[in-house]
C-alpha cells in the first residue's frame, strides 16, 4: 500500500522541526551563560541606587537589561558600562566567561573591592577595560587581554598592586 501524502511529508516535517529546535536551543545556551556571569556579577554587588534593578536572572537574554550591549547577530554580551553608580563589592569570576566581552569601560568610580579576576585575561575580545578610581587589591593584571589594557586603566585605587 502506497503511502498517503501526510505520511510521505512526516519525515520532511520531523527534520524541519529538529533543525528548528537544534537552532532556538542553541542559542540560548550561550546566552544563558552571558546571564549567568553577570548574574554572578549582580549578586556580589551591591547597587544603593537601583541600577541594576533590571538585571533579572530569570530572563534568558541579557541584552535586554540596562547597561549591557549585545551583538545583534548572536544576542551576545559585547559592553558592559557601569561607570559612577556607587556599586561596591568584588568582581565576579564568572565575568571570565563572557567570551564576546569588548569593551568592560566605564566601571570606573565605584567602589568596587578585592582583586581582579584572573579569568578575566582569557578575554580574548577585550578591546577596552577601565578599572580606575575604585578599591580594588591584589596584583595587576598583565597577562591575555590584559596585555592590551593601559595602565593609566587601573588609576587611582590605591591598594592594586599590593596584597588583599
Amino acid at each position: 500500500m502506497a503511502p498517503t501524502a501526510a505520511e510521505s511529508r512526516l519525515p520532511l516535517v520531523a527534520i524541519f522541526l529538529a533543525t528548528l529546535a537544534s537552532t532556538l536551543l542553541l542559542k540560548p545556551v550561550a546566552a544563558n551563560q552571558d546571564v549567568d556571569a553577570l548574574s554572578a556579577l549582580r549578586r556580589g554587588l551591591q547597587d544603593p541606587n537601583g541600577e541594576l534593578k533590571n538585571w533579572d536572572a530569570n530572563l534568558v537574554d541579557a541584552c535586554t537589561w540596562s547597561h549591557i550591549t549585545c551583538d545583534r547577530d548572536n544576542n551576545r554580551v559585547t559592553r558592559i558600562d557601569l561607570n559612577k553608580m556607587n556599586l561596591s563589592g568584588p568582581l565576579a569570576p564568572e565575568l571570565g566567561k563572557l567570551d564576546r566581552l569588548q569593551y568592560f569601560r566605564e566601571i570606573d568610580h565605584n567602589r568596587l573591592t578585592g582583586p581582579i579576576p584572573r579569568e578575566l585575561a582569557g578575554l580574548s575580545n577585550l578591546k577596552h577595560a577601565d578599572f580606575s578610581n575604585n578599591n580594588l587589591c591584589g596584583p595587576i593584571p598583565t597577562t591575555g587581554a590584559f596585555q592590551r589594557i593601559p595602565r593609566s586603566s587601573f588609576a587611582n585605587n590605591p591598594r592594586l598592586g599590593r596584597k588583599c
